[in-house]
């Protein structure tokens, strides 16, 4: 049952409260609200299936009938009314179900019409069990029916998008599903077509359902109508176990229910967290749960001998890890990526500082900078839920702007409480960028046209022109790492109009690991890694002598120092993919010349490939934790599968390695992980100073120049990011949501389109350092002349391969690329 969300009664001025009776009881409530909110309030539970609280009122189903004798002037209604739709009046009398005969027999005649056209097959219906219609009909509706015609069918299911199916027999009109898709998620769907008797929902013919938020329509559908693909026919609902957890695919928090048999996940829900994602998620969150099923997972040590990974036990393979961290000395580095849960955090920042006596640490396992991590240690490390921009305050706002921040595709709640905030509140939206995308146009947007790179300049000009106030939120991703002065512009924004800044990446770990102390500077809590008093400060409370003094590598320059006299000799290495990174080719080249590389991973993967000593680890569904979202909001993670192939998450395995290298690692489990985190209090101590990004992010001259040259000789300067579904090794075994995925193209603007000669939707080659690509090309109108935008991934023509988009063509954002028309035996 979806709850309100309103402000309780107690918090609204006296003036502005309604008080009416119902069922006898009297109930005092805000002006405006609806007969069925205030009988909540009262206890009473009025049967519905069109009503949900975060929908507009339709009252499509007439199942919430209510008798009013009285509406407040003393002159009853003759008829029945909808309760979802008709607002409280001073002095009504309202009777339920409860206490009124004529409510009812109306509502119970209803039933009956719902059911003259209802199929009789609930057993096999994957509603069945939790089915809204089955409930009430056997709590409120006739024991036997009247109806004695035959019943109206359909050819079923058919398909309304690449993972759900309609059966058009179930459906009792309610459009629930229509409502939500135009007013929270905004895509186009299906629709009601035709009229009385024939009244149907049905597609578009033109265009299908394309939405990232189509499971939600299943899940708020109160019959078996809509159905997912993916769990369809799979279990009865009464046969899973369900478990409150923490979605671990993106940076927002949302709550999951998990529904698992025999310990097997079977299905994901959207769970109900009203300060985050309300009642809503993502598809990626929902379906991308099969990730670690394959034929990929490792589930026994691997120890490389002869040149050739092959089984060991536990014993063996932790001695060889150890011995090969032994004989590089000071020169190990430690890369984390960017999902791990805050307690794994903790014990890889403390593993690497007191275990390995070294500050070579960094949990960036993408593009980066060190304009980046000054930025992560002085606005973002050693915040607070209550010092931090909340999913609230967005809608309150006076205005957002978004910089380097596509949120449908990394962040997709913070998408729809855009949406939200502009559709219910009028919140303005801008989005400094190339163009106004798909998601920016649902969210009422406006562009502040800027090419790649240039983001620094437009947040001046923006604060200039007082297009910045204090009443304004700035969002900035993680794509301004790759944008030299963004980062410090934005902090400069904030010094001088007082508005408020948050820090939006799109992996779950990341603001976890940064306040575990993940990073090269940076010590857990926000404390300096170059304060004298923080490394004390931290060494007392791990219970060690002291801490490293020298200044660690980030993943780049570690990388990059591989092979060198003093470079790293060797690396452990967690959950990290070569593709991901700034240099893939680098990268690869790197781990393959490392003296000694440790992978500690679920699945094989490019680093497990090329390792010494490989490690299995727990997925996140067989162990606990917490993950910190945007807002710096503790997400519980629970353990789902109790019956694991690898009990050994990565803390005992960290642990199991510091006790062979004769350390402690102070903790073992994640309940000693977690509590060792929260004695850690945030640092209250001086924060380094932001860097200035001319001193350590100077491009190459020679680069540059050569850079502006192909921009003079009319090529296209690249943006792009990753959409949401693409080659994501998180997406493997979910074949339903793949297809789904909305295929790679070039967005270029008019004027460059017919530069180019090329028509909308024609083939186009995509020409970059390292090679090239076909791609069909969209004319995009709001596009700033002379860039063009491409997705950082797939899928398209890739299959098969590991490769990137961005890698086939060696790219990075604001790089150069050429467009040529595509003939029919290649490009001209």
């Amino acid at each position: 049952m979806s709850v309100d969300t309103k402000k309780d009664a107690g918090q609204v001025a006296a003036e502005d409260l309604v008080t009416l009776t119902i069922d006898g009881q009297s109930v005092s409530v805000p002006k405006g609200t609806l007969i069925i909110r205030a009988a909540e309030r009262t206890g009473t539970a009025i049967p519905r299936f069109c009503d949900h609280p975060l929908l507009d009122p339709a009252g499509a189903c007439r199942q919430c009938l209510v008798d009013i004798p009285d509406a407040g002037n003393g002159r009853g209604f003759p008829k029945p009314q909808p309760s979802c739709t008709m607002p409280v009046a001073e002095g009504m009398i309202v009777k339920t179900q409860n206490t009124s005969e004529v409510a009812r027999k109306a509502q119970e005649g209803m039933l009956e019409f719902l059911l003259i056209n209802h199929p009789l097959d609930c057993p096999i219906c994957d509603k069945g069990g939790e089915c809204p219609l089955q409930n009430q009909s056997m709590a409120d509706g006739r024991s036997e029916s009247r109806y004695e015609g035959v019943k109206r069918t359909y050819p079923k299911p058919i398909s309304i998008s690449a993972q759900i199916l309609l059966d058009r027999e179930r459906c009792i009109l309610c459009q629930r599903c229509t409502r939500f898709s135009d007013q929270i998620s905004g895509d186009p769907f299906i629709n009601l077509q035709e009229r009385g008797a024939r009244s149907q929902i049905g597609g578009y013919d033109k265009d299908g359902y394309d939405s990232y938020f189509s499971g939600n329509v299943v899940q708020i559908c109160p019959v078996g109508a809509l159905t997912s693909k993916d769990y369809r026919f799979r279990s009865r609902p009464f046969d899973l176990v369900s478990t409150r957890t923490t979605c671990e695919l993106c940076a927002a928090g949302c709550e999951l229910r998990t529904d698992h048999r025999h310990y097997q996940v079977t299905r994901r829900l959207a769970g109900n967290l009203p300060e985050v994602n309300e009642e809503w998620n993502c598809d990626k969150g929902r379906f991308a749960f099969r990730y670690g099923r394959g034929d990929d997972r490792i589930t026994r040590p691997l120890v490389r001998r002869d040149g050739v990974l092959q089984p060991a036990s536990w014993a063996e393979a932790i001695d060889s890890a150890v011995a090969g961290l032994k004989a590089a000395g000071p020169h190990v580095g430690v890369l984390t990526g960017g999902r791990l849960t805050v307690e794994t955090n903790l014990a890889w920042s403390r593993f690497a500082r007191t275990v390995l006596g070294t500050n070579n640490i960094d949990f960036r396992s993408r593009p980066a900078s060190a304009e980046e991590a000054s930025f992560l240690a002085s606005q973002v490390a050693g915040r607070t839920l209550d010092e931090s921009v909340t999913y609230a305050d967005l809608e309150k706002a006076g205005r957002i702007v978004l910089v380097d921040l596509e949120p449908e595709d990394e962040n997709p709640a913070v998408f729809l409480r855009l949406r939200k905030a502009w559709r219910k509140h009028r919140v303005a939206v801008t989005v400094v960028g190339s163009h106004l995308t798909r998601g920016s146009i649902k969210m009422g947007a406006a562009l502040e046209p800027t090419a790649p790179g240039d983001e620094s300049a437009a947040l001046v000009r923006m604060v200039e022109g007082d297009q910045i106030d204090d009443s304004t939120v700035l969002l900035v991703g993680e794509r301004a790492a790759t944008s030299p002065g963004t980062l410090t512009a934005l902090v400069d924004a904030v010094r001088v109009s007082g508005a408020r800044l948050a820090w939006i990446p799109r992996r779950a770990g990341e603001v976890g690991a940064v306040e575990a102390g993940c990073l090269p500077g940076l010590l857990p809590g926000g404390r300096p890694v170059s304060d004298a008093g923080a490394r004390v400060d931290m060494a007392a409370l791990w219970g060690v002598e002291t801490l490293p003094t020298a200044p660690g590598l980030d993943a780049e320059q570690m990388l990059s120092s591989v092979g060198s006299e003093e470079g790293i000799r060797a690396l452990v290495v967690s959950g990290l993919e070569a593709r991901d990174l700034a240099d893939p080719q680098a990268a690869r080249r790197c781990l393959e010349q490392v003296g000694f590389l440790v992978s500690l991973e679920q699945r094989a993967s490019e680093v497990t490939e090329r390792a010494d000593v490989v490690l299995p680890v727990s997925l996140l569904e067989e162990t606990s934790g917490t993950f910190l979202n945007w807002e710096h909001r503790p997400g519980r993670v629970r353990v789902i599968n109790k019956e694991a192939p690898t009990p050994m998450n990565e803390i005992r395995v960290l642990a199991a390695l510091a006790d062979a290298m004769g350390s402690d690692l102070g903790m073992r489990t994640v309940v000693d992980a977690h509590n060792l985190w929260n004695e850690i209090d945030p640092w209250t101590g001086p924060r380094p100073d932001l860097v200035d990004p001319c001193t350590v992010d100077e491009p190459d001259e020679a680069d540059a120049q050569g850079r502006d040259a192909d921009l003079a000789s009319g090529a296209l300067k690249l943006d792009l990011w990753h959409q949401m579904l693409d080659d994501s090794a998180a997406l493997a075994g979910a074949d339903h949501l793949i297809a789904s995925a909305r295929p790679a193209l070039l967005r270029v603007s008019p004027a460059d389109a017919e530069r180019i000669g090329a028509a909308d939707g024609q083939t186009v080659a995509v020409r970059g350092p390292d090679g090239s690509v076909s791609l069909p090309l969209v004319v995009e109108p709001t596009m700033v002349d002379g860039v063009a935008w491409l997705p950082s991934g797939g899928p398209v023509g890739l299959a098969g391969t590991r490769s990137s988009l961005r890698e086939v063509l060696g790219v990075a954002p604001g790089d150069p690329v050429d467009v040529e028309i595509e003939s029919e035996g290649g490009a001209a």
